[in-house]
């Protein structure tokens, strides 16, 4: 019986997830840039205009109205109105003999980077008449367009532009095309003149710590890769001033009393050189997103590419799990930065709860390794498996993305406390290493 309900809740679950994943695809689908997107699409394909679709329904009306009413000067209307387009895409010039090259713009930026493009289009014969756009997604900002009035031949014009890259992503620039219409205006036809761009926007990346991992002033200072085995040491390394979250079993009473301030021990933390980074891609548990970005979700692929290079750059190994399975394969030292980046740059939500990828944790454990978890939320079910984690010894942090309700806010941060992990909450517009580095500590294992 037992079995079976358990199989009963995992096909429940499964069929909630399809469920809200074809929702997904259909919210995507009917937003306003998708139905924009679909429009001009089959306007190219069509080769038709917004004159030339009025035209042709006018046609379709007219047809219908002289099926009702029997009328044969209505019929030739309809027809005459059908062969008017036709004849207006007869009309369109077909080779232009035109070919063009981009310049300043590069396959891979940062969150924020502007491009200044430069276009040289050069025609092997006489064109006249016709515009030059260059279709840059709508995430990025709007097409450039430039109307070319005539175009010797053998001669170039020069045509430059602004691309900020505003959003992380992947995103294709171009093509290139020459728009030519009809001398009415029904028709038009997109001739490529240079092929599309691939353009990688990576996240912004800022000077970020999860814990001491070096002391400045030994030679050299950098601590062994693997010091003591225990997530939170056990040797005394210092005492510091008291911020609010530490343990109050850590004050120093004496020295409290002879400093006037209240201070803490700090003991020595077991290091380890094999870092995972658990992004939580739960599109349930982040932010709603407005214009297509969901400011919860930016800031979790931020704060785990700041993490990212921040460890691959101290030499350590480093991994990226998401709910649906691994992101990169493991990666070590500098030279792999480009490869975290560009996986971060194309990643997206999905409906894969958070507690399967905590299960495969759990399912292969690495006792050496330390776990940073970068979540919104977490539920009774993901709490569970994150505790059968920490029952394994391994070091957890977790990153608390604070988006919603107060109180919601509070079960996040006390939850992974109560766990016995190390917190550190971020809020909206708060800078990743203050954040990090105010917050570590707020609990201990």
């Amino acid at each position: 019986m037992a079995q079976s309900s358990v199989r009963r809740a995992a096909s429940l679950a499964s069929r909630r997830a399809a469920w809200r994943t074809r929702m997904d695809r259909l919210r995507d689908g009917t937003t306003t840039g998708a139905l924009r997107a679909r429009a001009a699409e089959l306007q190219r394909r069509l080769n038709l205009t917004r004159s030339g679709y009025i035209a042709l329904g006018a046609a379709v009306v007219l047809w219908i109205l002289a099926r009702v009413v029997a009328g044969t000067t209505i019929y030739l209307a309809a027809y005459g109105l059908v062969i008017f387009v036709l004849g207006a895409y007869l009309l369109i010039p077909r080779r232009l003999g035109l070919t063009g090259e981009r310049s300043g713009l590069y396959p891979r930026a940062r969150e924020g980077d502007t491009f200044e493009v430069q276009i040289r289009l050069r025609a092997r014969r006489r064109v006249s008449t016709f515009i030059l756009e260059e279709r840059v997604p709508e995430k990025l900002g709007r097409p450039a367009r430039l109307p070319v009035v005539s175009l010797r031949a053998n001669a170039e014009v020069g045509y430059g532009y602004s691309l900020r890259c505003r959003r992380r992503g992947a995103y294709t620039v171009g093509p290139l095309v020459a728009i030519t219409a009809d001398p009415i205006g029904l028709s038009r036809r997109d001739r490529e003149v240079a092929p599309p761009f691939q353009l990688l926007v990576h996240p912004r990346v800022e000077v970020v710590g999860d814990r001491p991992l070096t002391r400045m002033f030994e030679d050299p200072p950098i601590r062994p890769p693997v010091s003591k085995p225990w997530p939170s040491g056990l040797e005394f390394y210092g005492m510091r001033e008291y911020v609010p979250g530490d343990d109050l079993r850590r004050i120093v009473w004496r020295a409290t009393a002879r400093t006037g301030k209240v201070m803490v021990r700090e003991a020595e933390q077991g290091i380890t050189d094999h870092i995972t980074l658990v992004l939580d891609t739960d599109r349930g548990g982040h932010s709603r997103e407005v214009d297509g970005e969901s400011e919860s979700f930016e800031t979790a692929v931020r704060a785990a590419a700041s993490l990212g290079v921040r460890h691959l750059r101290d030499g350590y190994e480093v991994r990226v799990e998401t709910n649906g399975g691994p992101l990169t394969r493991p990666l070590r030292g500098a030279g792999s930065q480009l490869v975290l980046l560009d996986a971060l740059a194309g990643l997206e939500m999905s409906r894969v709860p958070l507690a399967h990828c905590i299960a495969n944790l759990v399912a292969n454990p690495r006792r050496d390794a330390h776990n940073v978890l970068i979540t919104p939320r977490l539920g009774p079910h993901d709490a569970a498996r994150l505790r059968l984690l920490l029952n394994t010894g391994a070091s957890v942090l977790v990153v608390a993305l604070l988006w919603e309700r107060d109180d919601e806010e509070g079960d996040v941060l006390t939850t992974a406390a109560g766990l016995g992990c190390q917190v550190a909450g971020v809020r909206p517009g708060v800078d990743l290493a203050a954040a990090f580095g105010a917050q570590i500590g707020a609990g201990t294992r």
